[in-house]
């Protein structure tokens, strides 16, 4: 394998959680960093846990983020097909060539019968565990002859086919990521590999599949780490060169203390998948990053840090300066915690990064009641960015651009109006009507107005500030009035006085 092929093997079985996203992230930069290849499989032999829409959705997903694979379902590839449910001949095939191994045997165990013997464990205190201690007393072809085995077969009896762990062998392993380490294989079970409908499970499947795609590294979560040693002798059994591997530690809770889950962001309030997800079977939807605002640029960056440290603590990366940079040896051992404040910090620097033009067609393209012509959302947009997390900030931070306030700020009306108020904001507003209105031009007539009346600019920016948003908030109040133009700064103007009489 001197080329790096890497793959990323969802199972359709929901929508992609941001540690799903975070494996193909680092799937895809290693590839690129290396010169290799990035490969999208559908793993979908677990058709119990299948939802229709799934696969669909994480192809939109790893779109959306930027993450495009060189071979997969769609695109296809020399490999095809990349999805394991259209893959039943190469399994069955590979079925037959471990049994003929001593390294797989044949299980005629029902799962009533199984159910029954750890009933009888648990009773006494015990764990059952279908092993190189149980084995010897299950029904399989280890224990009955070949007359009694070819019989049951020949009878249709349900089977599964099982590994046979080897007894009492220290397996020395390693992880890219983790190191040297040794697994006792009395530690280890026999598991099924072939289920009784036929298909494979993970266990054999990803095994066939990555040595018939020429896969040379495996990166995954740390979940699948105690089954390394399984996937090692299976590569032994085979007699096929086993692909390096590296298990990436869990994306942690804010707090710090367990996994990541769907419950922890409708806790405090954030997202933990990529797109919205409607499951089909309640209609609930699960909120996304992109429906929340996120910009896709900034959602990678943040996903990309969270277990990966480039050079010099560099915070703001480009896919291509990723993967220029990416190493997995660099890759952190510990889990990484997630931040919502983070996430959102991330969001603002990219809305910093867009032009006025490109963040004017991402509020275009949203659902947002935007009343002005583009000419005045540009100068909205230049106004109002900087103040912004999301796209949607700048709609709802300055709706005031949009529509006349309909009521006022109770603290800042105390603060801002007094009696003499009203008086002074009419003689302003008549003062303005001859004034051309450009901002420089009404910085400087609201100055002299405060200047002639020997007050200081506070009495006089305050309260038409006021008038003219409904609170003591926004840009400065010369680019308002600008942007409103004189007929509707002088109507916001009169509002208040009426208001406040």
């Amino acid at each position: 394998m001197d080329k790096v092929r890497v793959r990323f093997a969802p199972s359709p079985t929901g929508p992609l959680h941001l540690g799903g996203v975070r494996t193909a992230l680092y799937d895809y930069l290693f590839a690129k960093n290396q010169g290799g290849e990035f490969i999208l499989r559908i793993e979908d032999t677990d058709t119990a846990r299948y939802v229709e829409g799934a696969e669909e959705y994480i192809e939109e997903a790893l779109e959306w983020c930027g993450i495009i694979a060189d071979e997969s379902p769609k695109k296809g590839g020399k490999f095809a097909p990349y999805r394991q449910s259209e893959r039943r001949d190469i399994y069955d095939r590979y079925t037959e060539q471990i049994l003929k191994t001593d390294y797989a045997y044949i299980a005629f165990d029902t799962a009533e019968e199984l159910d029954a013997i750890r009933g009888e464990y648990e009773a006494r205190g015990d764990v059952f565990s279908y092993d190189n201690k149980t084995r010897n007393q299950l029904r399989n072809s280890l224990t009955l002859s070949e007359e009694e085995v070819q019989q049951l077969l020949d009878e249709k009896t349900p089977y599964v086919v099982r590994f046979r762990m080897p007894v009492d062998r220290t397996l020395n392993l390693e992880d890219i990521i983790r190191g040297k380490f040794s697994v006792n294989t009395n530690t280890l079970d026999d598991k099924v590999l072939v289920k009784n409908d036929g298909m494979p499970t993970y266990h054999f499947a990803n095994i066939i599949d990555d040595h018939e795609m020429e896969i040379s590294h495996v990166i995954r979560g740390e979940e699948w780490l105690p089954s390394l040693g399984l996937h090692t002798l299976l590569y032994e059994a085979m007699n096929w060169q086993a692909p390096q591997f590296a298990h990436l530690s869990l994306i942690l809770k804010p707090e710090g203390k367990g996994k990541l889950s769907k419950r922890d962001g409708d806790k405090f309030g954030f997202p933990v998948f990529p797109l919205n997800f409607t499951d089909p079977a309640t209609g609930n939807v699960s909120k996304g990053y992109r429906e929340s605002g996120y910009l896709p640029e900034a959602f990678i960056n943040m996903v990309a840090l969270l277990g990966w440290s480039p050079a010099d603590d560099k915070e703001i990366l480009s896919l291509d300066e990723m993967a220029k940079e990416f190493d997995l040896n660099k890759v952190h051992k510990a889990g990484a915690r997630f931040s919502k404040e983070k996430a959102e910090w991330f969001n603002h620097q990219y809305m910093q990064q867009k032009s006025d033009e490109e963040l004017l067609q991402i509020l275009k393209d949203s659902d947002l009641n935007l009343t002005l012509p583009d000419d005045k959302l540009l100068k909205v947009i230049h106004l109002m960015k900087e103040r912004a997390t999301f796209p949607k900030d700048i709609y709802e931070n300055g709706k005031f651009f949009f529509e006349a306030p309909g009521s006022y700020d109770e603290k800042a009306a105390k603060k801002a109006w007094n009696d003499e108020t009203s008086g002074l904001l009419q003689e302003l507003a008549k003062q303005l009507e001859t004034v051309e209105f450009s901002a420089e031009n009404l910085k400087q007539a609201v100055h002299d107005f405060a200047e002639n009346k020997g007050l200081g600019m506070g009495k006089v920016m305050m309260p038409l500030r006021l008038s003219l948003v409904g609170e003591l908030k926004g840009p400065d109040v010369p680019d308002i009035m600008e942007l409103l133009g004189k007929e509707e700064t002088t109507a916001r103007i009169n509002n208040a006085v009426n208001n406040f009489k």
